[in-house]
């Protein structure tokens, strides 16, 4: 590896390389007590997203298995108006710091379940899979809201993670390397 035609083989050029070498070290020793904490964060956060999962997971198949068993009952065309009127969900959000990355975490759990008075629909007969069925989806509904601002944060320290542990590999294997490879031929040409 050849030095650049800018830096002169002289003891001040040497003498500079070396300190910039212990700050390259010094930054790849903090960057990797980042890293450290970000992968010691993430896993903490693992194990609560991983139930948080597998919760909306049986309960969108429970929805669903719902949602079934009213079609069955009534029809594809006695459901579909079921769906109306939206409504629209307030949720309160706040923003966090972690490590330097901002997410927003839940303020208060929004209250979507609603009783079949508050749905607006007349229960008839043979209506209540139809009625278990939104209830099951509001259920859902709860969850996911819930889990969003979790699932968000632990994208963000994966990319941080992903972000820190490429600039320690570039500091030690690229500019470490090089710096190190440029102190030998400077050496080699005073000597």
């Amino acid at each position: 590896m050849t030095r650049t035609a800018a830096a002169p083989a002289t003891r001040s050029t040497l003498l500079r390389y070396g300190r910039r070498l212990e700050q390259v070290r010094k930054g790849a020793a903090l960057l990797k007590r980042k890293r450290q904490a970000l992968v010691n964060e993430l896993f903490a956060r693992a194990r609560t997203a991983m139930t948080s999962r597998e919760a909306i997971e049986a309960q969108a198949r429970r929805a669903w298995q719902c949602v079934s068993w009213a079609r069955a009952s009534l029809g594809t065309d006695q459901i579909t108006p079921l769906a109306w009127p939206t409504r629209e969900i307030e949720i309160d959000l706040a923003t966090m710091e972690l490590w330097g990355l901002r997410a927003a975490t839940l303020v208060q759990r929004p209250t979507v379940v609603r009783s079949f008075a508050a749905r607006g629909v007349m229960t008839g007969p043979g209506e209540a899979a139809s009625q278990e069925a939104a209830r099951e989806f509001e259920i859902l509904l709860e969850q996911l809201i819930e889990a969003a601002p979790r699932e968000h944060m632990m994208r963000r320290l994966g990319h941080a993670l992903s972000r820190t542990t490429r600039l320690v590999n570039t500091l030690e294997q690229r500019t470490a390397v090089r710096l190190t490879a440029e102190m030998i031929e400077i050496r080699r040409t005073l000597e």
